[in-house]
């Protein structure tokens, strides 16, 4: 089969691989359709991924079809599936608290293990979750919605509250449609005016806000002194999420969407005296797959304005590498496998 090989950093190879191979019991097979380029691998790519070891096959955001069952699955042949790319182990502390999302042992497709980049996988069954009436596309996006649904209801935030999403790229542009599906008025950050016209453009977010140095003052004036309910860092930046305690109300919550390497720190003073919650949230679960199915089915998600740019395998050699370096007017890329 044909399959997008990171064979090193910066090196993109389409590649003859083995066929997936036949399912064991729990398993199935599955033919790729479609597959989103998320910002991990573009790090991944550049080689900017802490824990990869190459040569890799990425891609975690999957849709497919079931062509071989193994025994105990109960998928037919042909379902469509939107897949769920976290292995989990099933045992550990947090796969017995049913958060399989933080597996103390959590091996993730396109990361960890080889990806779906490539024509067909095999996987746990457990994993897929039918598409129902979704387009190929469409179900190429759950997963990275998925992640915005999560910290929203991680967040445990009222409906009606007002909540700040930081970072205006895919992760937070998803974070702030499913804030706004949860009944919150939602305002977006950001260092670039050109991402924050394109959310109220093509996605309506009209309130928005520039990461400068008059940015406090801009937040006392938009909250009347009170500051945000909750606040959702998706920046991936550490200077910017320890900007975030700032900006919460007191009595409010900051939910971590992104992850560093490094260390963050915080005034405790600032963080008493709010009595705030600080949550992070890692991945998605079942239950919040299901809700970005049913929103996007239902057209609370306005999916085609989210897809920007498409590309086959044939061609991925090519348009990942230009689109690592011209980010302007993208905000998801999917390819075309099969």
């Amino acid at each position: 089969m044909k399959a997008a090989l990171c064979v090193e950093p910066g090196r993109l190879e389409i590649v003859d691989r083995d066929p997936a191979p036949s399912p064991k019991s729990g398993e199935a097979r599955i033919a790729i359709s479609h597959v989103g380029i998320c910002g991990t691998d573009y790090h991944i790519f550049e080689g900017k991924h802490p824990f990869l070891e190459y040569p890799r096959v990425m891609g975690h955001e999957i849709s497919a079809t079931v062509v071989e069952a193994g025994e105990g699955v109960d998928l037919g042949l042909g379902t469509k599936v939107i897949v769920n790319p976290y292995i989990a182990c099933g045992t550990c502390i947090a796969c017995r608290k049913d958060k399989p999302n933080c597996c103390t042992n959590i091996r993730v497709l396109g990361v960890h293990t080889d990806g779906a980049m490539c024509e067909e996988i095999t996987v746990p069954a457990v994993n897929l979750y039918p598409a129902d009436d979704l387009s190929p596309e469409a179900a190429a996006t759950v997963e990275f919605l998925a992640i915005g649904a999560h910290a929203v209801r991680r967040s445990l935030t009222p409906s009606g509250s007002r909540a700040l999403v930081i970072g205006a790229g895919p992760i937070g542009l998803g974070t702030a449609i499913f804030a706004r599906i949860a009944g919150h008025d939602v305002t977006l950050l950001d260092t670039s005016s050109e991402r924050l016209s394109m959310a109220a453009d093509r996605l309506g977010f009209t309130s928005g806000l520039i990461a400068d140095n008059h940015l406090e003052a801009a937040v006392a004036e938009l909250t009347r002194g009170d500051g945000f309910d909750v606040v959702f860092d998706a920046t991936g930046y550490r200077p910017s999420m320890e900007r975030a305690f700032r900006f919460v109300a007191h009595g409010g919550s900051l939910v971590l969407v992104s992850v560093v390497k490094e260390d963050i720190t915080f005034s405790d003073p600032e963080f008493h005296k709010r009595e705030m919650t600080l949550i992070g949230s890692r991945n998605a679960t079942r239950v919040d797959f299901d809700h970005v199915r049913k929103s996007i089915a239902d057209g609370l998600v306005p999916i085609d304005q989210l897809i920007t740019h498409r590309t086959t395998l044939t061609d991925l050699a090519t348009d990942l590498p230009r689109w690592a370096r011209e980010k302007s007017g993208l905000i998801k890329a999917l390819i075309r496998i099969g």
